[in-house]
């Protein structure tokens, strides 16, 4: 195999793959790469763990088709530290590859292509969204996953659901959970679709589906804002039994489905609001972020007291000591007393991107519900369960 490409595509793309490489895998050839040809005029980067595989296309002079294995983490050291100019590749018979860019020269251990595994092709595509939208859902809800390796495995990732009026994503780690829907994801035909997501792939596509939008903008940058922020491209989903296959440009993702069954969240979103309040996010934010330095590390325990158009917001700790912050609100109702882990507050607060958000719930004995104030195109809302302080 033989062929030129520009250093700051093949590194681009290179960096777009490393989060799927294992850094400690048991089976050594996961740490490899393969790069193959596809024609005479781009080549292929397939990366893949066993669970989520990746495809990604950029433009080559191909003098010779094949394919080779590379240690993914060495060749993106070496083309990240090359001239920006272009590089040559060529496999030699030892399956080595000799790596040059003007005055470098790298001779890099490669291995026999028939040494990668096998990792599933795209099939074709059921559903078509806007990736923008999907990335939306992602980020404002994969927070909400639990952090450790749960035995109910639904938890280690997001539920998905299509249906003919609405795309939802809903995650939750048993102590808090988000809820987000878009009219811009639906089915056209067919039956809905509803599916676990791993966290992992969930991370590898807010990626992707950042840079696809993000680079329209770009490419639109004499025009206004204004202008740029509604163009998107498209996300081609499709499924199989055991498998999820995601498409966005010329980047695949393929991705393992998750087993179990995810909890009826429906049963946790609070059905009776009783008391519903207005906060500025970012006084609400920095209010409880200034008032859990002083909270227990290990619960990060924060107090919510509502009372008398005041929030009165405090922290203690019998090694440290305590703080109080006060806030001003519209609220004319019985006092409201409240715990909650101050991070599972800032963690929603600091995704919402809104500028005022509902602060609800039935009573104090009950969950609470967050939800930004002027967000149009998506229905989010986050649910936090009180805490015993």
């Amino acid at each position: 195999m033989e062929f030129t490409v520009k250093k700051s595509t093949f590194q681009k793309e290179l960096g777009f793959v490393q989060g799927v490489i294992e850094k400690k895998n048991t089976i050594p050839v996961l740490q490899n790469i393969m790069v193959r040809s596809k024609g005479t005029d781009s080549i292929e980067i397939v990366a893949t763990d066993l669970d989520i595989s990746i495809y990604c296309r950029c433009e080559a002079e191909v003098k010779k088709e094949g394919a080779m294995l590379i240690h993914a983490k060495k060749l993106f050291d070496i083309v990240r530290s090359l001239p920006d100019s272009t590089v040559h590749f060529q496999k030699d018979e030892q399956s080595w590859a000799l790596v040059k860019c003007e005055r470098s020269k790298f001779r890099v251990v490669g291995q026999s292509e028939d040494n990668f595994p096998n990792v599933p092709e795209m099939r074709s595509h059921k559903v078509i969204f806007p990736a923008k939208s999907l990335h939306y859902l992602i980020e404002h809800t994969i927070f909400a996953i639990t952090q450790e390796e749960s035995q109910r495995y639904a938890l280690n990732g997001a539920q998905f659901v299509l249906s003919k009026n609405f795309g939802r994503m809903i995650t939750t780690d048993g102590h808090r959970l988000a809820f987000v829907e878009s009219k811009n994801m639906k089915i056209e035909d067919g039956e809905d679709l509803k599916v676990l997501i791993p966290r992992k792939t969930l991370t590898e596509l807010l990626k992707m589906s950042a840079d696809g939008f993000e680079k329209k903008q770009s490419d639109s940058s004499k025009e206004s804002k204004e202008a740029t922020e509604v163009v998107d491209v498209d996300v081609m989903f499709g499924k199989d039994e055991n498998h999820l296959f995601f498409q966005i440009g010329p980047r695949v993702l393929i991705s393992r489905t998750l087993s179990g069954q995810f909890p009826n969240y429906e049963l946790v979103m609070p059905k009776e609001i009783n008391h519903s309040m207005v906060f500025d996010s970012d006084k609400f934010s920095s209010a409880i972020r200034r008032a859990a330095l002083m909270a227990d590390e290990k619960i990060k325990g924060v107090k919510v007291r509502i009372v008398d158009a005041n929030v009165e917001i405090t922290a203690r700790s019998s090694e440290v000591g305590d703080a109080t912050e006060t806030l001003d609100v519209d609220y004319n109702g019985p006092e409201i007393n409240l715990g909650f882990n101050s991070q599972y507050l800032l963690d929603f607060l600091q995704t919402v991107g809104s500028e005022q958000i509902y602060f609800e719930l039935k009573d104090t004995q009950s969950q609470a519900q967050m939800r930004p104030k002027d967000v149009e195109d998506y229905y989010y809302k986050y649910v936090v369960m009180p805490m015993r302080i």
